[in-house]
């Protein structure tokens, strides 16, 4: 039986992979959140990965505040870079495959067209800056690794954007919306499945993955979905943002191919 560390099992895709672990008895999880396991802390990460024989590593926990990230950079770097360098030494020194969770805002959303695994790299904020480093610290260090880049993740925990959006419908809310970026939103129980098939299959296709539930849509389309999936459209007033603005810059066009 193989058995899967999950850091940051108190996150969107942590708590999904435990929603449906039940469903993959053939895997021995082990969850640990912030306080079982800071990735910032060698010696925490140690104390959990030595000698535990873990098979995979799935690293869930990251800095995900866009905007907060271009205020306090030292703490996305923190996380999204060197967090992601201790854990990966550590998964090297165990041999344990790393798969590493990443971001369609490692590019600059100029292409127009949908990125490519292959395609360069360029973040335009200091967000999709800590997570490329990150991304490059396990490429350098490990020779067992994925790196799955998704986007715009959301699910029935945590904060965002559909839970927004879905609960200022219900409050009668007028809403704005941007249709000045498109990515793919994506559902973290999807993602997560995609992630335990990867450890499943024992296909060692290591290296850059995309994934994510396909469908191209601007946050403003994104919104449009939410409320006509929950009979709402009628009843809320939705518009197009004017003049938006975001502390952070963010990609026009992120949308990721396989």
């Amino acid at each position: 039986m193989k058995s899967v560390l999950v850091t940051g099992a108190k996150g969107q895709l942590g708590k999904s992979i435990q929603k449906i672990a039940s469903d993959y008895p053939q895997l021995h999880f082990t969850f640990a959140d912030s306080k079982d396991l800071d990735i910032t802390d060698p010696k925490s990460i140690a104390e959990k990965l030595s000698n535990k024989a873990f098979s995979h590593c799935i690293n869930c926990a990251a800095y995900t505040n866009v905007e907060n990230s271009e205020k306090e950079p030292e703490k996305a770097f923190k996380v999204n870079s060197q967090g992601v360098r201790n854990l990966a030494l550590l998964c090297q020194e165990q041999q344990t495959v790393l798969i590493h969770i990443s971001t369609d805002y490692v590019f600059d959303g100029e292409k127009g067209s949908p990125y490519l695994v292959t395609d360069t790299t360029n973040p335009i904020n200091v967000y999709g800056a800590s997570k490329l480093e990150g991304e490059q610290h396990i490429q350098n260090l490990m020779s067992a690794y994925f790196i799955v880049r998704t986007s715009w993740l959301y699910s029935e925990y945590g904060k965002n954007f559909y839970k927004t959006i879905l609960q200022k419908a219900k409050e009668g809310a007028d809403l704005s919306v941007t249709d000045e970026q498109v990515g793919c939103p994506t559902h973290a129980e999807n993602l997560a499945r995609y992630v335990l098939d990867l450890v499943v299959e024992d296909r060692e296709t290591y290296g850059i993955h995309h994934f994510t539930d396909e469908e191209s849509l601007s946050w403003y389309g994104f919104a449009q979905k939410i409320l006509s999936e929950n009979n709402l459209a009628d009843k809320v007033r939705l518009e197009k943002a004017k003049n938006y603005r975001t502390f952070a810059r963010r990609p026009k066009y992120s949308v990721l191919k396989k």
